[in-house]
């Protein structure tokens, strides 16, 4: 068995151990790949009135990503799909809370309101492909102005 006095061991300065834990949390990031980098927002306006619904991204995949249209027009999609996604405006009046039926308000994603809240119903042609609504998500915080 060995001894080992305490005084005979080298103490690691502290500055060092700060450098190593800063490059391996930068290194590892804190779970993999990072949620919120990337989102489009902005409003959604018919006749200058927000629309009642939801924002849906279609990727070139066929992927969707929705997000609920605040009472003020507002939305945010959150890491959306990149490259030219189609976009589809679908009503939801007298919808009671967040699109999906999660809670509260995630990061950042609008609220929908009680009733109609104002708001006014989005054409239906804007509810398919055929409504001609497209984007080209790029990366980083976009904002786009829909309808």
């Amino acid at each position: 068995m060995r001894v080992v006095l305490l005084s005979s061991i080298r103490p690691i300065p502290i500055l060092r151990l700060l450098v190593l834990f800063a490059v391996l949390g930068s290194s590892l990031g804190c779970g993999g790949t990072k949620k919120g980098d990337d989102s489009v927002s902005g409003k959604v306006l018919l006749d200058g009135k927000p629309v009642d619904g939801q924002v849906i991204f279609v990727g070139a995949d066929k992927s969707e990503i929705a997000s609920p249209i605040g009472t003020d027009g507002q939305y945010k999609i959150i890491n959306p799909p990149k490259g030219q996604v189609t976009i589809l405006i679908k009503g939801t009046a007298g919808a009671t809370g967040p699109v999906g039926g999660g809670k509260g308000d995630p990061k950042g994603v609008p609220k929908v309101g009680a009733g109609s809240g104002g708001g006014v119903a989005p054409p239906a042609k804007y509810a398919t492909a055929a409504g001609g609504l497209s984007f080209n998500v790029t990366g980083g915080e976009q904002t786009t102005t829909l309808i």
